[in-house]
C-alpha cells in the first residue's frame, strides 16, 4: 500500500522514467554478466590460441634442431670433447621464443619444459607441474591441458602438452652417465637428467600467459560496452519522455481540465466551450486513440450544451406556470376574503337599486 501510494503521487512521465530506469538497471546487470562471461571466454580462447601457436613454433624449432642442425654440427665438432649448446633442441627453442617475445603481443609468454628429472635444474617441475605430468602419464590420450593457476600471487593461464621421449637419440645423453658424451657429463654432472626411457612421459611443455593483461582488456571492453549502453538508454529515455510529453501528456491536459470543470456544479456551457477551444479541438483532429477520445469529449460537450438549453427552457416554462398559479392563488384568496364578500354584496345591492 505504501509503495502504491508513493507511486500514485508521481506524474505519468516520472512513472515512465522510473519503470524504464528499473528495466535499465536490470538490463545492465544481466547484460553485464552475459557480456563479461562472453569476454572472459573470448580472452581464454585468445590466450589458448596464442599458447598453442607458440607451442607449435617451439616444437617446430625443436624438430628442426634435432633433425637438421644437430647432424650437421655433429659432423663439424666432436661431442665427446666439445659441448655444443646448439645441438640441444630445447635450448634452440628457448632462444627463438626469446626473439618472439620482442613482439609486444608475445612479450608476456613464459615457456618451460617442466621435467621431473631434468638435466638443467631450471627445468625442474614444481608440485603443480608434477601433477600435470602425472595426469599425462595416467591418461596417455590427453594431448593438452589448460586452465589457470596462481603463482607468487599472479594469475597465470597455462597450456600444457606431454613431453614424451619418442626419439631414441635422446637416450644417448639421458639414459646413463656412462654412455653420455663426456662434454655433456662435464657440463651437467652425473646426478640429474639420466634414467630416461623410450616412450616415457618425462615432463610437460608448458606455456604460461599472465591473465591480468588479457582480462584487463576484457574489462576495458566491458566498460566501453556499459558506457555505450548507458548513453543509448539515456537517449532512449529522453526521447520517450519528450514524445510522452508532446504526444500524450500535453493533449491529455485539456481533457483533464475539461473533465474537472464539468464535474463542478457551477460550470456553464460557455465556459466549457472556452476550454474546448483552447486545446481540445486540435486534439480531436488526430487520427489516433487520443483523437478518438477528444471527439468523445466534444460529443459530451455538445450533449451537455443541448441538455443545458433544454433545461433552461423547461425552467422558463416552469417559472411561467409557477407565476400564473401564484396569481390565481392570490386572486382566489382575495375573492374568499370577508372584505371582498362584503364588497361583492354591496355591489349587488347597488346593481339592484339601479335596476329598480
Amino acid at each position: 500500500m505504501l509503495r502504491s501510494f508513493h507511486l500514485s503521487r508521481l506524474n505519468l512521465a516520472s512513472q515512465f522514467t522510473l519503470f524504464l530506469s528499473l528495466i535499465f538497471i536490470a538490463g545492465i546487470l544481466i547484460g553485464s554478466l552475459a557480456v563479461s562471461k562472453a569476454l572472459e571466454q573470448r580472452a581464454i580462447a585468445e590466450m589458448s590460441y596464442r599458447g598453442q601457436m607458440a607451442m607449435q613454433m617451439i616444437n617446430a624449432v625443436q624438430s628442426y634442431t634435432s633433425k637438421d642442425i644437430s647432424p650437421l654440427l655433429a659432423k663439424i665438432g666432436n661431442s665427446e670433447t666439445q659441448f655444443i649448446p646448439e645441438t640441444i633442441p630445447n635450448l634452440g627453442a628457448k632462444r627463438v621464443l626469446n626473439r618472439l617475445k620482442e613482439d609486444w603481443k608475445y612479450k608476456d609468454l613464459i615457456y618451460k619444459d617442466a621435467t621431473l628429472n631434468p638435466t638443467n635444474l631450471d627445468d625442474k617441475a614444481d608440485l603443480f607441474e608434477a601433477k600435470l605430468i602425472q595426469e599425462f602419464e595416467r591418461d596417455r590420450t590427453l594431448k593438452t591441458l589448460s586452465d589457470f593457476r596462481l603463482q607468487s600471487g599472479n594469475k597465470l593461464f597455462y597450456s600444457a602438452q606431454p613431453l614424451v621421449v619418442t626419439d631414441s637419440s635422446c637416450l644417448k645423453c639421458h639414459s646413463s652417465p656412462s654412455i653420455a658424451p663426456k662434454s655433456h657429463v662435464e657440463k651437467y654432472g652425473t646426478q640429474h637428467g639420466y634414467g630416461w626411457k623410450l616412450n616415457q612421459v618425462i615432463g610437460a611443455q608448458i606455456i604460461y600467459i599472465p591473465a591480468s593483461e588479457v582480462f584487463k582488456d576484457s574489462r576495458e571492453t566491458l566498460f566501453l560496452f556499459i558506457s555505450i549502453f548507458i548513453i543509448i538508454f539515456a537517449l532512449v529515455i529522453f526521447a520517450i519522455n519528450y514524445l510522452l510529453r508532446w504526444r500524450v501528456i500535453q493533449p491529455l491536459k485539456p481533457m483533464a481540465q475539461l473533465a474537472e470543470f464539468i464535474s463542478q456544479d457551477t460550470a456553464t456551457s460557455n465556459e466549457v466551450r472556452a476550454i474546448e477551444n483552447q486545446g481540445l479541438s486540435k486534439v480531436s483532429q488526430r487520427k489516433d486513440e487520443l483523437g478518438q477520445l477528444g471527439r468523445v469529449f466534444q460529443s459530451m460537450i455538445s450533449d451537455i450544451y443541448i441538455r443545458e438549453q433544454k433545461l433552461s427552457e423547461q425552467i422558463k416554462k416552469l417559472k411561467v406556470e409557477i407565476d400564473t398559479r401564484k396569481v390565481t392563488d392570490e386572486v382566489a384568496e382575495i375573492a374568499e376574503s370577508d372584505y371582498f364578500q362584503n364588497l361583492k354584496n354591496t355591489a349587488q345591492d347597488m346593481r339592484k337599486q339601479w335596476e329598480e
